[in-house]
């Protein structure tokens, strides 16, 4: 399908599912990649009066957050800023002390979602959320984080579509270019964490092909992470 129809398709598919839910709009957050731009772009675009992207750093790269804020006023995608600093803080002063970078580091998406199923509550909107068919493959989000949301439009896009959705949206292409990162502590890159490339992923997720290691290795993240991708499991009585 080329790219335009793509882009009216889920502008359509965001507008339809929103009304189905009798909301009135969307909420997201605006953490200053790829994904979140695309996706306040297709927001602002179904609902022109009724969207919000809401800038929530927490101990953030500063300049993540003056890339969020570059595409709110390029889109003009009524947007607040509310900083998770001194929650994240307090939150870290109750819990018992630990050494667990992972653990410390995905209360940040955790307080995310809340701020923002907080604002959805107060607008009648929906959370939409920003993940990718490269990221949910390989389990690349935060359960009840960044993963606790109502919709994901790009959840069918590899990494490299969301590019070209990108382009075509007109987002930025400093931000385009820029490496993605969850923004989970300083020099954090996905492609870091995850140990292959999202070209690697890409491939193989379109393809089926694959160096053997990176085979092994993308699906032993699937395997590992699809509770991720499911609702909690219950008895069959």
């Amino acid at each position: 399908m080329e790219i335009a129809k793509v882009c009216d398709s889920l502008v359509d598919w965001l507008r339809e599912r929103i009304n189905e839910a009798g909301a009135r709009g969307a909420v997201f957050g605006l953490s200053g990649g790829i994904d979140s731009a695309v996706v306040g772009a297709l927001c602002k675009r179904a609902f022109p009066k009724s969207c919000l992207g809401l800038i929530m750093p927490c101990y953030s790269n500063l300049k993540d957050e003056e890339d969020a804020v570059k595409v709110a006023e390029k889109f003009g995608i009524p947007y607040k800023k509310i900083v998770l600093n001194s929650v994240y803080d307090e939150f870290l002063n109750i819990l018992d002390k630990s050494d667990d970078k992972m653990a410390i580091a995905n209360i940040k998406p955790r307080l995310r979602m809340i701020t923002l199923y907080y604002y959805a509550a107060l607008n009648n909107y929906l959370v939409v959320g920003t993940g990718n068919k490269s990221e949910l493959t390989v389990g690349y989000f935060t359960k009840y984080g960044d993963g606790g949301v109502d919709l994901l439009p790009l959840g069918n896009l590899v990494k490299k579509q969301v590019r070209g959705l990108a382009v075509y949206l007109g987002i930025p292409q400093d931000i385009i270019e820029k490496p993605p990162t969850g923004g989970l502590w300083e020099g954090q890159t996905d492609e870091g964490e995850m140990g292959i490339t999202y070209e690697e992923l890409d491939n193989y997720i379109l393809t089926g092909r694959a160096k053997p290691e990176i085979e092994e290795k993308i699906k032993s993240m699937n395997r590992k992470s699809e509770h991720k991708r499911k609702l909690p499991l219950k008895p069959a009585f």
